[in-house]
């Protein structure tokens, strides 16, 4: 399987530990275009097309629910990344993001 244009793996900076089960929606200028969830090591490689057009676009990852699971308190029940894609087929775009109670935060990977 191959990955996808946009991709992104959740960890827990708290722990040390990827963070599985965490609900992310990728949406463009018209709304939704992809969804996935992450998986026991925290990543989602298939969100939406092999390529997307230049733009904005807004990654959603429902992040609350994990530590609702913990019992723990938090304060991002939900994180929005807005990224502008330039369009370049050769590029990958990785956003990966370190999750912790009270912070996050989040970067482009390779």
């Amino acid at each position: 399987m191959t990955r996808s244009h946009v991709t992104t793996h959740v960890l827990d900076a708290a722990t040390g530990r990827p963070v599985a089960g965490v609900a992310v929606v990728l949406l463009g200028p018209d709304g939704p275009i992809a969804e996935a969830v992450t998986d026991g090591d925290g990543r989602v490689e298939r969100l939406g097309p092999d390529l997307l057009p230049a733009g904005v676009y807004e990654l959603r990852l429902e992040t609350g629910s994990h530590y609702d699971a913990l019992g723990v308190d938090h304060v991002h029940p939900r994180i929005t990344l807005h990224v502008r894609i330039d369009g370049d087929p050769g590029q990958h775009w990785h956003l990966p993001v370190l999750l912790s109670p009270f912070a996050f935060t989040t970067y482009r990977g390779s």
